[in-house]
Formats: structure tokens, C-alpha cells, sequence
């Protein structure tokens, strides 16, 4: 009839869904074998040890985890920065014709760094200094008129008027030599500035322009800091603020280099950063070499103390990535040794801390034991 399936329309339909159902079966026994499912699996008991074989203890020298109190410490993460960072800028509009340093170079004192085309500069001083010469003859010759006419007057051979007439050209004279004075004074100063020298000893951090650049007044030439004076600008948690004061030593861990060293806060800025709400703690102090503006660094700031349980780094045995110990026991009346595995934390010393796997007043040996073959060494070898 019309709209009904024959009988080999339906034929294929049943052998597509069966294909279709050994096709996911397939795929689903081939996930379960890559999961692990079919692999024989470890005792997580056994593979901790736990039923590893005991041994007597002998002359083992044991050690007992004991608890000691050690002060806590909360991390607040900052920058380096040079206590005295200097941006070298031009003062005036002219072309560099000589650049002396490189990022990274030590410069002193003094030395010279850029220099600017002086050639207008030279000009203006050798102008000035005409102008000086001028007003010095001037008023050298108002000093002779001065004094002629002031010893006519005095034997009144000369009218007053004249007197005051030559004294006020004197005075004149000397302000206009004054005033060329200051201008070359002026232009010298000028000058200088066409040579730019280092402000204090230090190293150049980078240089912002090249020789033949022409750069303008206020514009930075390059920046240079005193490594010998370095701080750690960090942010810290209003809460904390409270803990800490100016003069305050205080520890300073440098990650970069794996290296913790102490420093002295030196300026607590009394304003919040709005958005953090955390305040700017600065921290100089002698640094270690390799240090850099601009490194990263944390402050430790200290917290109440703690109680920590710690036992001998030479107790502890590695194993792949397990830390085990060998615990003294008492089993059947005799102390024996069984292998534990432990969660360690900090280093102290020679201790390092337990997190977990133990507790105060039990012994371990000293020297953690190895296994006496690799049979013994892989847990999934233990009968």
C-alpha cells in the first residue's frame, strides 16, 4: 500500500541502528581501557607504605618531632625603585651633536653626557663680553670727568649743576656696567646649558634620543639612578598599616634572585589607595647584588606567632614524588621501624615543617631508610 515501509527498507533501517550500537559500544570500551579501568590497580595503603615490612629499630639514631613556635609572616607584593631617580631634560631648542652613554653604563659625577649645538651660545657670550668692555671703558672715563669737575667745585671753580651733572653720569656709567655684567653672566649660564652633565654618581637606566635629534626645552634626554640606594615600594593592607612604623626592620624577599634580606621602613605614605584600599609602604636598606628598578619583591610583614611541628631534613626519604619517613612503632612488644609518607612544608634549618603524616613526640629515624631492593622500592612489587 502507498506510505508503507518494504520489508527491505526496513531491513536496512534494523542493520544501521545494530551497526551504530556496536560502533558506540566500541568506543565506549575503548575510553574505559585508556581510563585504566581494566588495569590492575595499587592498594593506596600498600602504596604509602603502610604495609610495607617493618624493621627493627637496632642502633638507629631516632629523633622526635617536636613543635617549636615560629613567627608568621604575610607577604605584600611590590616594586623596586632607586631611592634617587633623575630624568636629565634639555633646557633649551637645539640639535645633539654628542651623546656619551649607553643604557646601563656607569657614569660619575660630573661627567659629561649630552652635548647641544653651542654655536649661537658663543656668540651671544662674545657680545656680552663687548658689552662689558664697553660699559667698563664708560665708566672709567665718568670716573675722570667725575673727579676733574668735583675738584674744580671744591675750589668753586665749577657751578653745581656741573658737580651733579657729572655724578649722575658716574652713576649711570656704573649701572650700565652692572647690567652688562649680569648679561654676560646670563649668557655663560646659558651656555652651560649646551653641556649636560651627570647629577650624582649612578647608572644610566635608558637614553630617549640620538645624536642629530633636536630636542626642545622640558624634554627628557635620558634617566640615570644611584644603584647604592634602592627601595621596595610596596602595597599594603590597611589592616596591616597598623603593625608597622617608620624605623622598623623589616624582611625583604627578592624572587628574582631567591635571596631574603632585611631593610628599615623609611616613609609610610599616611594616604589609601582608593581602589585597593592599601597604603604605600617604602623600605631602603643594603641591597644585594643584581638588583634592579623595576624588579619585583615582597615584603614580609610579621603577624603573631605560630606553633610548627618540625623534624630533621635527614629523616626525610624521597620517593618519586612521595616524602616518606621510617616512624618508630611499638609492634608486639619491640620498637620497630615502618615506612610513612608526610606532607612537608618550610625549611627551618636543618628541620623542615610537617604539615601532615605525623604528630609531636613520635620518633623518626634520623637517616631515612631505603629500601633494601627495588622489589621492596615499588609498591606494586610488594606481595
Amino acid at each position: 500500500m502507498p506510505g508503507s515501509a518494504t520489508p527491505s527498507t526496513a531491513a536496512t533501517a534494523v542493520r544501521n541502528i545494530i551497526v551504530g550500537l556496536v560502533f558506540l559500544a566500541i568506543v565506549i570500551l575503548l575510553l574505559l581501557w585508556l581510563a585504566g579501568t581494566f588495569a590492575p590497580k595499587i592498594d593506596a595503603a600498600h602504596a604509602y607504605g603502610s604495609t610495607a615490612p617493618a624493621r627493627p629499630v637496632g642502633d638507629t639514631p631516632l629523633v622526635a618531632a617536636r613543635l617549636i613556635r615560629t613567627p608568621v609572616v604575610e607577604p605584600a607584593v611590590g616594586t623596586i625603585r632607586a631611592v634617587h631617580e633623575i630624568g636629565v631634560a634639555s633646557k633649551l631648542l637645539a640639535k645633539v651633536v654628542v651623546l656619551n652613554v649607553q643604557a646601563g653604563q656607569e657614569m660619575h659625577e660630573g661627567d659629561v653626557l649630552v652635548r647641544l649645538d653651542d654655536e649661537d651660545l658663543k656668540a651671544r657670550v662674545q657680545q656680552a663680553q663687548a658689552g662689558v668692555q664697553a660699559a667698563q671703558a664708560a665708566r672709567d672715563q665718568a670716573q675722570v670727568e667725575f673727579e676733574r669737575t668735583k675738584s674744580l667745585f671744591d675750589q668753586g671753580h665749577a657751578a653745581p649743576i656741573e658737580f651733579e651733572r657729572d655724578q649722575t653720569r658716574l652713576k649711570s656709567a656704573h649701572a650700565d656696567l652692572e647690567r652688562a655684567q649680569q648679561g654676560l653672566r646670563e649668557a655663560e649660564t646659558i651656555l652651560g646649558y649646551a653641556t649636560l652633565r651627570s647629577p650624582l654618581t649612578g647608572k644610566i637606566v635608558d637614553k630617549l634620543v640620538e645624536a642629530g635629534d633636536t630636542v626642545t626645552p622640558g624634554q627628557v634626554l635620558l634617566t640615570l639612578y644611584d644603584p647604592q640606594r634602592m627601595q621596595l615600594v610596596a602595597s599594603v593592607r590597611e589592616s596591616l598599616t597598623q603593625r608597622l612604623q617608620v624605623g622598623q626592620t623589616i624582611g625583604v624577599r627578592v624572587d628574582a634572585l631567591e635571596k631574603t634580606c632585611e631593610g628599615q621602613i623609611s616613609e609610610i605614605v599616611p594616604e589609601a589607595q582608593t581602589a585597593s584600599r592599601t597604603f604605600q609602604v617604602k623600605v631602603t636598606g643594603p641591597c644585594p647584588p643584581g638588583i634592579y628598578t623595576g624588579m619585583f619583591g615582597r615584603l614580609l610583614i610579621p603577624l603573631d606567632d605560630q606553633e610548627v611541628l618540625v623534624i630533621p631534613r635527614a629523616a626525610v626519604h624521597e620517593v618519586g614524588q612521595l616524602r616518606i619517613v621510617a616512624v618508630a612503632e611499638k609492634s608486639n612488644g619491640q620498637e620497630v621501624l615502618r615506612r610513612r609518607a608526610v606532607r612537608l612544608g618550610k625549611d627551618y634549618g636543618d628541620d623542615v615543617e610537617v604539615l601532615s603524616g605525623l604528630r609531636s613526640g613520635e620518633k623518626v629515624a634520623v637517616r631515612a631508610v631505603p629500601p633494601a631492593n627495588r622489589s621492596e622500592a615499588s609498591p606494586a612489587a610488594q606481595p
